[in-house]
């Protein structure tokens, strides 16, 4: 079988490709070897080689970042006269912020 070369042109952020050349360089590859090695690898496996997903709407962006910063809610027992009721020696974090805030 004969090898014909061919090219690819393609249009992409010029500082996305500055950055994935440099770490290319690092790695020794230049960009028709990586994007050579990116076509072979979709040959072999007859499917992107990562799987893609949809990025978060804003919505869902925000509600993902208020649970990730969410602290964790603890039911804390109160005495008869409303005070909070913490074993210092279970809850030691707990028992420090009741009395220092």
């Amino acid at each position: 079988m004969e090898n014909i070369e061919s090219s690819v042109n393609v249009k992409l952020d010029a500082n996305i490709k500055t950055l994935a050349t440099q770490i290319l360089e690092r790695m020794g590859i230049d960009q028709t070897t990586a994007i050579d090695m990116f076509y072979r690898q979709v040959i072999k496996e007859q499917r992107l080689p990562f799987q893609p997903s949809a990025a978060l709407s804003l919505d869902e962006q925000i509600i993902a970042a208020a649970l990730k910063h969410s602290p964790k809610r603890v039911v804390l027992p109160v005495d008869e006269n409303g005070s909070v009721i913490v074993d210092k020696d279970k809850q030691p974090d707990i028992y420090e912020w009741v009395l220092n805030g």
